[in-house]
């Protein structure tokens, strides 16, 4: 087969509309890489569940992503799907579903996710099970650590081998890991880890709540890396969904230009994979430029919206770039 069938498949075929501004945006990454840039990627959705690994994971070895935001949804649930894989069920009819089959998947502990359903048993509590034992022992020795920086100290413990049950090559959390990539996890606690942490601190079993680090602490942390970052290298943003995982990230170059008074480049290039159309008040739906007036691009930046299913694009873009030298 061709070593850039991808890359000729999207020259042939990929001409207008989404498809050409799909073409264009990873063209155009490609551009800032070759210009010594770096990447933020956002993870909204379900894209972990969505197996976005399988692509992610290599993008990141081979060092075209350097850093993640992403629900906590996305966090956990490339583990839930590391260790539980053979356990998921799909139901390809989900829209057809009456309410008593849905009550009937709640009975037999299957979480849906669209057409997938996450196994409460394999997944869910054998994480909780595992994740428990960092959390208390970070709360016993008065530690606080972010939810990444567990989800590392678990990869890192070998305690989840046993269980893998997909090529561990297909983990973007353990290539991040690999990588020690920064990831960034606004609104953990909109999570079911997250909620699972609320339990135990009110059961008593976490004595010190603020043992997972959070929101502000991540800003601050976030803030951090791209004035470190932007100084040498332009800063490219990737996003995939909309939501919290990107609003979030690309509140640091005005927050720290406006509020701090620090002069730090603006972001270089910003894609969005949305399904959410262009609309009245809807941030994600709004077009890049509406950026330029809050601090967050330049009239110049190459921007572009691709209004599609990010489930198929992604993974056609990353393959794309995964071709280039």
């Amino acid at each position: 087969m061709n070593e850039k069938w991808v890359t000729n498949f999207f020259k042939k075929h990929y001409r207008h509309f989404n498809a050409a501004a799909m073409v264009d945006a990873a063209e155009h990454y490609d551009q800032l890489l070759k210009q010594d840039g770096r990447f933020l990627i956002t993870l909204a959705g379900a894209m972990s569940t969505a197996e976005l690994g399988i692509s992610l994971a290599e993008m990141i070895r081979q060092d075209k992503v350097h850093a993640i935001c992403c629900t906590g949804a996305n966090l956990e649930e490339d583990i839930f799907n590391l260790v539980a894989h053979d356990h998921y069920v799909r139901i390809p009819k989900y829209r057809e579903l009456s309410t008593a089959e849905e009550q009937s998947l709640l009975e037999r502990h299957l979480n849906r996710v669209t057409d997938t359903c996450i196994p409460e048993g394999e997944a869910i509590r054998r994480i909780e099970a595992a994740v428990l034992k960092e959390w208390t022992q970070a709360d016993h020795a008065g530690q606080a650590f972010f939810p990444h920086e567990f989800m590392y100290k678990l990869i890192r413990s070998g305690a989840l081998e046993t269980y893998h049950q997909i090529d561990p090559k297909h983990s973007w959390m353990i290539a991040a890991c690999e990588k020690n990539l920064p990831i960034i996890v606004p609104g953990w606690e909109d999570s079911t880890l997250g909620n699972i942490f609320s339990a135990h601190c009110m059961s008593g079993d976490i004595r010190n709540v603020h043992t997972v680090r959070t929101g502000i602490e991540y800003m601050i942390y976030f803030s951090d890396w791209y004035q470190k970052t932007s100084a040498k290298h332009p800063v490219g943003f990737f996003q995939i969904g909309g939501g919290i995982a990107g609003d979030f990230p690309i509140c640091v170059v005005p927050m720290l230009q406006q509020d701090m008074g620090i002069d730090v480049r603006l972001w270089a290039y910003f894609c969005q994979i949305s399904d959410s159309t262009t609309s009245y008040g809807s941030y994600s739906g709004a077009v890049p430029n509406e950026k330029i007036s809050w601090g967050k691009l330049a009239p110049e930046t190459p921007k572009f919206i691709i209004e599609s299913d990010a489930t198929i694009v992604a993974p056609l873009i990353f393959s794309y770039l995964l071709e280039q030298a």
